[in-house]
């Protein structure tokens, strides 16, 4: 006997992690125990940026061009416009590679969950929060490693400011170090998670209503496609603008 089409457990299917990996048209893969969904599409993700940059990435070209040339501009733009902007020429010189891992990565994660063959691993919660904990890391113990305990623990403490008011206000600015971490998790998750939603919702909709919508309802849901091309990059982007902010602020408490 068939079942009814449920909407709301074939959005949530699509949209969470999950042990088999369906590919359209076929079977699902039952995928090894040690291995999720969304850790499937990492190694993807891994697979593609060392194809992209190995060897579609002509560094012997004197004039860059097409794939090259677009590589090119990115990394000179988070290089220079990003990282040395707000760690400076030293530091920004050492970071860039982070940086750039961090900007390529979660954009093609976030490309790759705009492909019916592929998931989104950006809209889990744990995936960015692993990114974030990068990010934290670099905030507590690069800020330790540079200036040592003492001057980290000092930078909680603002200068001038009298002894009742430090008693709300360290508390406060400690508590900060995990909120701009929470901040960056949640954002990147749940940008991404919401366009994903919507973009099925709609087809479900059609399926669920009438077949007869569906000419209707495709045109948005193209529009919505288009504009989460704009949202990956933009949120690869954010993610990796805001990391620098907040490390740079570890890293130069005295600004």
């Amino acid at each position: 006997m068939n079942q009814p089409f449920d909407l709301g457990e074939y959005i949530m299917h699509h949209a969470s992690n999950s042990p088999e990996w369906h590919v359209p048209f076929l079977p699902p893969i039952k995928l090894p125990g040690f291995l999720s969904l969304h850790g499937l599409m990492l190694l993807f993700a891994g697979f593609f940026l060392i194809i992209l940059f190995v060897f579609l990435f002509d560094k012997k070209s004197r004039v860059p061009h097409g794939i090259t040339n677009l590589l090119e501009v990115l990394v000179v733009f988070i290089r220079d416009d990003i990282v040395m902007n707000y760690l400076g020429e030293k530091d920004g010189k050492k970071m860039t590679p982070l940086f750039c891992t961090f900007f390529f990565f979660i954009l093609m994660l976030n490309l790759m969950g705009l492909i019916p063959l592929f998931s989104s691993a950006t809209a889990n919660f744990n995936v960015t929060g692993a990114l974030a904990l990068v990010t934290f890391s670099f905030m507590v113990f690069g800020a330790i490693h540079r200036h040592g305990i003492m001057v980290f623990l000092k930078s909680f403490v603002p200068s001038g400011v009298p002894f009742p008011i430090l008693v709300i206000l360290v508390p406060i600015e400690f508590l900060g170090l995990f909120i701009k971490t929470f901040a960056l998790m949640i954002r990147l998750f749940a940008n991404m998670l919401a366009g994903h939603i919507a973009i099925l919702s709609l087809l479900g909709l059609g399926v669920v209503v009438s077949l007869f919508v569906l000419p209707l309802i495709l045109p948005i849901a193209l529009f919505i496609s288009l504009l989460e091309v704009l949202v990956a990059f933009l949120q690869a982007y954010v993610f990796t603008l805001l990391s620098a902010v907040f490390i740079a602020q570890a890293y130069h408490p005295e600004h």
